[in-house]
């Protein structure tokens, strides 16, 4: 039968080993505290299957099944039912008695928590209530010194082997949480910033702006007729000319300059200390580079860059104060014949 593996695969994976390690660790554990009460040879089988046996079957019970994350609970269950077996039939001896029981629920609120600890702990008490129906067992008050020694290996490396788990899980959820953050604020396409992560940025930048006296520019771009483009060339084409945008915006900025998707084949950038007349070149620069560009799909295909500037004042009032003045110098890009950069000086506006 193939593996269908489904939802919880991964955390089979691992209980795998720990389940394996853990049993083997609670065998000698178990030894020591049955060996005394010379138990049938039946017992002693179950044990040995209970220990090396059990954990392979679970973990192929979890692989095929539709959901491995419900048959792994149930695994865990049958785990403290186990644990609860054994604590009643080594009479209750309390080291290796409240060893085997706080590991199983150490396991299960690991795992799922209070809730399945509490569902967990009637397992266990399942599984003591049928030993003493098979065992009819007494109370050992007393545990000798070797099977002290023998709960020792358990005591010590499993919760080492458990913590390394956690730690592993909590190193792995981290970088997710970090990938899943990146990949919310990053335009699918462009792989630059994107409208929402791009605006909390010019917010930032604008405080700094304001806070320290210092001069930022931040620049609007748009790919002049791309509507033309697309309608000519086809979306797919049109798209390729989006991405070439961006690698050109990455290849000619700075690295602590920020470059994002405003918003369909509009393009915005904040560059942090840096003069107007230093962000004209740049963008002067980046606009020539990128009309220069041919394109595999048609040779005949090019396109150009309408750019409006703004370099931060202190009289704007907030961010959208600034990004507007952004806007009319691109407006006054677009409308005084495109494929130019407009940069807003004072209170006018100058196209080169």
């Amino acid at each position: 039968m193939p593996a269908t593996g489904g939802k919880g695969l991964a955390l089979a994976k691992r209980l795998y080993k720990s389940r394996g390690l853990g049993l083997s660790l609670g065998f000698i554990c178990v030894v020591a505290g049955m060996y005394p009460l010379a138990p049938p040879n039946w017992v002693w089988a179950w044990m040995i299957i209970n220990a090396f046996v059990w954990p392979h079957l679970a973990y192929q019970w979890s692989r095929r099944a539709k959901n491995s994350l419900r048959t792994e609970h149930r695994n865990l269950l049958f785990d403290s039912f186990c644990g609860g077996f054994w604590v009643a039939a080594m009479q209750f001896n309390p080291l290796p008695s409240v060893t085997t029981l706080s590991m199983m629920t150490m396991n299960n609120v690991a795992i799922g928590g209070p809730r399945f600890m509490l569902i967990g702990w009637l397992a266990q008490a399942l599984g003591i209530g049928v030993s003493m129906l098979i065992f009819t067992p007494t109370f050992i008050a007393l545990t000798s010194e070797t099977q002290l020694y023998a709960c020792l290996p358990i005591l010590m490396i499993y919760p080492l082997a458990l913590g390394w788990i956690c730690y592993r899980q909590a190193i792995t959820l981290a970088q997710h949480k970090r990938e899943f953050l990146a990949l919310s604020r990053t335009d699918s396409l462009s792989g630059l910033l994107n409208h929402g992560a791009w605006k909390d940025h010019l917010e930032i930048e604008f405080q700094r702006c304001r806070e320290e006296q210092q001069g930022a520019a931040i620049a609007l771009i748009d790919i002049d007729h791309f509507k033309v483009i697309n309608d000519t060339y086809g979306h797919v084409t049109g798209d390729i000319v989006l991405r070439q945008l961006s690698k050109v915006l990455r290849q000619n900025l700075r690295a602590t300059d920020l470059a994002g998707r405003y918003g369909g084949d509009e393009f915005c950038v904040i560059l942090p200390d840096m003069p107007l007349g230093r962000a004209t070149e740049v963008m002067e620069a980046l606009r020539d580079r990128f009309s220069s560009l041919g394109y595999a799909q048609d040779p005949t295909l090019r396109a150009s860059l309408s750019i409006g500037l703004a370099p931060y004042q202190p009289s704007h009032d907030d961010a959208t104060s600034w990004l507007n003045d952004a806007d009319q110098a691109l407006y006054e890009a677009k409308s005084s014949g495109r494929n130019r950069v407009s940069a807003v000086q004072g209170s006018w506006l100058r196209s080169v």
